[in-house]
């Protein structure tokens, strides 16, 4: 009898873990999106997703492109930096954590079946569901393996969406539309690839289709995951891996201050440019984080960042 009831709770269980799968299929599992995250040991929130914190974002600011490069390059990860991108608000920084979107072309019967998945769940048009799920500080970025024409599935309304929700922009390889209306909203910092007029569910046309949400994507030459740092600016997006973001950021403040001490040296006629350009004698070390001190309330770095950054320096 004890068999019997078990047997029987073993199998509504199973059900429900099925059912629970197919209702999340476009979205990656918590159990998944640990998975693929294991080397991030900090925050996260309740979906798994790494939840880098926002000093570190604030921090990230400031960092370039060849900074994150060279400390992600020295980590084994070559290919995190995407570039040829059109941009709303070129003079701007866009940084915040990752939420991907992927789509692919479009085809009747997948796209149906997943429509009405989606029906059952009162859920309308694919592609607002990734917007759905943003939060503050999130960058929205989408696969759109590059469509133009009859591509775009963000237009002002959607943009507006996303910003309100995030206060954040995208990165959408692929193409825009209504970019007049995209451009009105102030902080929209945007990497996008091509502006189209068109619409992706053109004169009934089923020409893109939702595949994921927040699972590993393709944007361009880079592998993005959910929780990654998106830094975009000059031109270039850089996906920074969640345990890699604290790293670049420490490592862009010291390089920001040895360039600082190293201009002002070679200025005063202290040193050469030979001598500052190269590995720096043990007397330059010594001289730069004697300057450190001397000057911790004007830099362009937090007190406690720079005697954290002295207290731990092992060069």
């Amino acid at each position: 009898m004890n068999f019997t009831i078990l047997w029987r709770v073993n199998c509504l269980l199973c059900t429900f873990f099925f059912f629970s799968l197919t209702l999340i299929a476009q979205q990656i599992s918590k159990e998944e999106m640990l998975f693929l995250t294991q080397e991030w040991k900090g925050e996260r929130y309740e979906d798994g997703r790494p939840k880098v914190p926002d000093g570190i974002l604030e921090r990230m600011k400031s960092v370039t492109h060849e900074e994150a490069w060279a400390v992600m390059r020295n980590a084994g990860y070559k290919y995190q930096y995407a570039d040829g991108w059109q941009v709303i608000n070129p003079d701007s920084v866009l940084v915040g954590r990752a939420v991907t979107a992927t789509f692919m072309p479009g085809r009747p019967d997948i796209h149906t079946a997943i429509d009405e998945r989606g029906k059952k769940e009162g859920k309308r048009g694919q592609n607002t569901w990734p917007v759905d799920i943003l939060i503050k500080d999130d960058v929205y970025v989408a696969d759109q393996f590059g469509i133009h024409l009859n591509g775009p599935t963000i237009g002002d309304n959607v943009g507006n969406a996303i910003f309100s929700k995030t206060g954040k922009g995208i990165v959408y390889d692929g193409a825009l539309r209504d970019i007049v209306g995209l451009k009105e909203i102030g902080s929209f910092t945007s990497f996008f690839t091509s502006y189209h007029p068109s619409h992706h569910n053109q004169q009934g046309d089923l020409n893109t289709m939702l595949i994921g949400i927040n699972k590993p994507t393709r944007i361009k030459q880079v592998t993005v995951m959910a929780g990654d740092v998106v830094l975009g600016r000059d031109g270039g997006v850089s996906f920074i891996p969640p345990h890699l973001a604290e790293r670049v950021v420490v490592t862009s403040e010291i390089v920001r201050l040895r360039d600082m001490f190293g201009h002002e040296r070679i200025k005063a006629g202290i040193y050469t440019a030979g001598q500052i350009d190269t590995r720096w004698a043990d007397e330059i070390e010594r001289d730069f984080s004697q300057w450190l001190n001397d000057h911790i309330d004007e830099l362009p770095v937090p007190r406690e960042q720079i005697q954290e950054i002295l207290k731990n320096r092992t060069w």
